[in-house]
């Protein structure tokens, strides 16, 4: 198998940028979902925004822009806003840079909680309120998580730790200067908690191309299904079978980069959604979600839900690593049963 496609999200709940080659850290890619959208309700409260509710976030597009010298710290990502149709009606392409890693000490404070997992955030200045708010049509505001990442509460989350946590980053030096490490750094990596981004469960999403075979079945013939609805970090092709990614407990990625797969990723209506228009689909790829439910509610943890990918963390030793599209993918663990997501202290929900 072979790593076929390298995704990362600047922006929660917006499209992907793809990538040729990128540096894993502990906490994810090193630009993936440090910023977030966040509703301005009447009250003066925000309400987090996820394409699941915020379809015409699928709209927004980012592209990175990284200096010839790779400084980062200096780089920026533009986010380009398509209307659907563009031209007069629907209304022009807009565009905003976006720094990859803002000054934070002059900005004000907010509270973040994602899957009962809370963070700090900082809110962005007022020229990327106005814009998104211009862009969406309703008051939003536009946060940056900063070093304060959030707790992951699944009931295993990644927590093992090298022989020598402090010695793990060393070798990030190989492929990042010093300002680059900086930023992808964002947590303590002495933490002894798996802390994450705004990603929802886990710094990593891996699916393979080959269950999308199944997923096209689904549909008439001759009508392709988008993979990036499922919103993956790495798309792995070459599998002998569809869903044989269930059983995946590490992949081994050019012999050296681990990476645990841990639970299974259940899904919501954002598989509905059409991405041309911003809006819930309307044809068979529109139903895309209850399509998958017929059979793929496999993980009784999440037993309403299909499942389709693996939520995954970097094992400690592979801290700081190159990978690249290309690079050969080894099934290194493989599990005998279906592993069952659950979150800590769910019991003492009501």
């Amino acid at each position: 198998m072979k790593i076929s496609k390298i995704y990362t999200y600047p922006i929660k709940g917006i499209r992907a940028t793809e990538l040729d080659s990128v540096v894993v850290t502990k906490q994810g890619f090193p630009y993936d979902r440090r910023y977030m959208l966040l509703q301005v309700l009447d009250d003066g409260s925000y309400k987090n925004m996820a394409v699941a509710h915020y379809p015409a976030m699928t709209l927004y597009f980012p592209t990175l822009n990284i200096p010839e010298d790779g400084d980062v710290l200096k780089g920026s990502f533009t986010v380009t806003y398509k209307p659907p149709g563009g031209g007069e009606e629907e209304g022009e392409e807009r565009r905003i840079d976006i720094p990859l890693k803002p000054k934070t000490d002059d900005l004000d404070e907010v509270e973040v909680t994602m899957h009962r997992s809370p963070t700090k955030a900082y809110k962005m200045p007022q020229e990327y309120t106005d814009w998104f708010s211009s862009t969406f049509g309703f008051p939003c505001i536009l946060v940056y998580l900063g070093s304060d990442m959030r707790k992951v509460l699944m009931s295993t989350n990644g927590n093992k730790q090298p022989a020598s946590a402090a010695a793990a980053p060393s070798t990030w030096l190989s492929s990042l200067s010093s300002k680059a490490t900086q930023l992808v750094m964002g947590a303590d990596p002495s933490e002894q908690d798996s802390r994450i981004t705004f990603a929802d469960c886990a710094p990593y999403l891996i699916v393979s191309a080959k269950s999308m075979d199944d997923v096209h079945a689904r549909l008439p013939a001759g009508e392709d299904y988008d993979i990036t609805k499922f919103r993956p970090n790495l798309i792995v092709t070459g599998a002998e079978r569809t869903w044989e990614e269930d059983f995946w407990g590490e992949l081994t990625i050019d012999g050296k980069t681990k990476i645990e797969c841990e639970h299974n990723c259940a899904r919501c209506k954002s598989l509905n959604i059409d991405y041309a228009t911003g809006k819930p689909g309307l044809g068979e790829a529109g139903s895309m979600l209850k399509k998958l439910a017929s059979n793929r509610r496999v993980d009784p943890g999440m037993k309403w839900s299909p499942v389709f990918g693996r939520y995954s963390f970097l094992h400690p030793g592979s801290e700081g690593n190159e990978i690249k599209v290309g690079d050969e993918v080894f099934v290194s663990k493989r599990n005998d049963e279906r592993t069952k997501f659950d979150w800590e202290g769910l019991h003492t929900l009501k």
